[in-house]
């Protein structure tokens, strides 16, 4: 038997951190087994189908390694829908499913709950298909469905707890339940890996494929992933979109080692594994059950250790998007004729081990770039303090002699005009960094002025020490 997993994800606009996980799951185990992804783009909903968001879950698939030519689709599940209204129509004929026309009100007015589930009022009424009539599966009245799943062990459901589900709306359309089976079934799927808020349906699920006559597949419900308050992440309250982390300046790489860590650990103590370890060592068996968490914090740790990690010039071109701006890439506070790749390669090192994130390579760069930085007033308020300009006056004057235009010089020179004020390096720097970079913290100081240049360094001093008194 080639093994069949399939990724099928709704075009919401968005592409999910946690449909990833599951996505890259699905791709490894497909790997491990020699078998076969399937990409399935579950489109039924005519409101969340633009072809824009398709590209975007491909574009997004692209980014954390799982290519377009390395799996079979994408399909449709809205190309289908011939053969969901045809299953549909077997399970009544073979009397596994009935019609009935009761409204929510007329369940709640006979069972008296509003919480009660279906009451299976029209079970033996022969009531036939028409206007306003779904079609409701016939739950067995006894005995239990059990789920053999690979992460759960076999989760046992009792059949008189499952309700007689709806099926078909009363349009005749088929619902998701019914919809995700016969795609699975036609697509010769044969391992369902996806996570755990769908293990409430996968009883649901197994009774159709029984009812249907095809042995149903093997399931791993993979944990759900939840927030530092141990909330299901959500869209509308949590960052969840894998392109939001992309267009901040997280490396594939880092990402995809990340998510793989949601349930699941390589062996030995360690986190950070090179991909092909996590392909050799991934096991859903494995995989924790319990809730995963999304440690933000964690994964841009990561990711700092990915770039520290990058060649130089691989640093300089993983920096270019933020440098020249893209389509969902804002443009830097720079003219493009004002960029100086030859500045910029001689500050990325340093810039290198002090980013979390590439996007924060333009505030770290600006200075270079710009006519005049960019002053934080908060920052200038605290480093321009009263002996501000005394220390300026002398640094101004000590810069213009230097013979040799270096860090080390620099370096030296200030400390000498700080000490004959009894502040130290620290103290002494601070006004400097401010007038130049505009900001307390950023690169090396004496190494961005040796980049910068005499004449740049010396203009943003005078004009700093103008604005004070």
């Amino acid at each position: 038997m080639t093994v069949r997993v399939r990724f099928a994800p709704s075009p919401t606009g968005m592409f999910h951190v946690g449909g990833a996980r599951s996505a890259l799951q699905n791709w490894i185990y497909a790997k491990q087994q020699g078998g076969v992804f399937v990409l399935r783009i579950e489109d039924t909903d005519a409101a969340r189908n633009r072809p824009e968001w398709t590209e975007g879950i491909l574009s997004a698939l692209d980014w954390i390694g799982i290519e377009r030519g390395g799996y079979e689709g994408p399909y449709f599940q809205s190309q289908n829908a011939g053969e969901h209204r045809a299953a549909a129509q077997r399970l009544h004929e073979a009397g596994r499913a009935y019609y009935c026309d009761c409204t929510r009100e007329d369940v709640q007015a006979r069972t008296g709950s509003q919480y009660q589930g279906y009451d299976g009022y029209h079970r033996d009424r022969g009531l036939g298909p028409g206007e306003g009539r779904a079609l409701r599966f016939r739950t067995p009245d006894e005995g239990v469905t059990v789920v053999v799943d690979l992460v759960r062990g076999e989760p046992t459901f009792e059949n008189k707890l499952i309700e007689d589900f709806v099926i078909a709306r009363g349009d005749g359309s088929p619902v998701f339940l019914l919809a995700n089976v016969v795609d699975d079934m036609t697509m010769g799927i044969t391992h369902v890996i996806r996570a755990e808020e769908h293990l409430p349906n996968t009883p649901k699920q197994q009774l159709l494929w029984d009812a249907l006559g095809v042995k149903p597949p093997i399931w791993a419900h993979v944990p759900v992933v939840v927030n530092e308050k141990r909330q299901k992440l959500s869209k509308r309250r949590d960052k969840v979109a894998l392109e939001a982390y992309k267009d901040e300046g997280y490396l594939a790489g880092a990402m995809r080692n990340y998510l793989m860590l949601l349930g699941w650990a390589p062996s030995g103590d360690r986190e950070i594994v090179p991909w092909s370890v996590i392909e050799d060592e991934f096991r859903l068996d494995e995989v924790n059950p319990s809730p995963a968490f999304f440690d933000e914090k964690k994964l841009r740790a990561f990711n700092g250790e990915y770039i520290r990690a990058l060649g130089v010039d691989e640093f300089v071109a993983a920096c270019q998007p933020w440098l020249t701006g893209t389509d969902t890439i804002a443009p830097p506070p720079w003219q493009p004729e004002e960029f100086d790749a030859e500045a910029f390669a001689a500050v990325a090192p340093l810039a290198q081990t002090r980013i979390a994130v590439l996007s924060e390579i333009v505030p770290n760069v600006d200075f270079l770039f710009l006519a005049s930085p960019l002053i934080d007033e908060a920052a200038w308020a605290k480093a321009m303090k009263e002996g501000a300009a005394d220390l300026l006056d002398a640094a101004i004057a000590a810069f213009e002699a230097l013979a040799t235009w270096d860090a080390e010089s620099l370096k030296s020179t200030l400390e000498a005009v700080g000490a004959e004020r009894g502040l130290k390096l620290g103290k002494a720097q601070a006004p400097v960094r401010v007038a130049v970079t505009g900001r307390t913290v950023g690169l090396p100081l004496f190494e961005s002025l040796e980049v910068l240049g005499r004449e740049r360094t010396l203009t943003r001093l005078r004009a700093a020490r103008v604005r004070l008194p």
